[in-house]
């Protein structure tokens, strides 16, 4: 799956990564219901980590559609709330 990090560019990731970044997006999620805005900001942090770690970065001149795309490390919590469905950022 190509996911598109707002602001840094694509990375391609392996299906099989998306349990470990779902546990993310599911504790994100909460963070952002419950209004902790010192845990939403770690766990952004963490899920756009992960997904630097795991994915493996297309070049500045890849023009492959985005199948995800997650928001910047210094978007708010309501620009965030703005992005998401009913699962999240991430489907699944």
């Amino acid at each position: 799956m190509i996911v598109r990090i707002m602001g840094e560019g694509q990375v391609k990731l392996a299906d099989s990564h998306f349990t470990e970044l779902n546990k993310l997006d599911d504790e994100l999620l909460a963070e952002m219901e419950a209004g902790d805005q010192e845990g939403f900001r770690r766990t952004l942090g963490a899920l756009l980590d992960a997904v630097r770690r795991l994915g493996e970065p297309l070049p500045d001149d890849a023009l492959e559609p985005s199948e995800l795309i997650l928001p910047a490390e210094d978007a708010t919590l309501d620009e965030v709330k703005q992005m998401l469905s009913d699962d999240g950022l991430i489907p699944g």
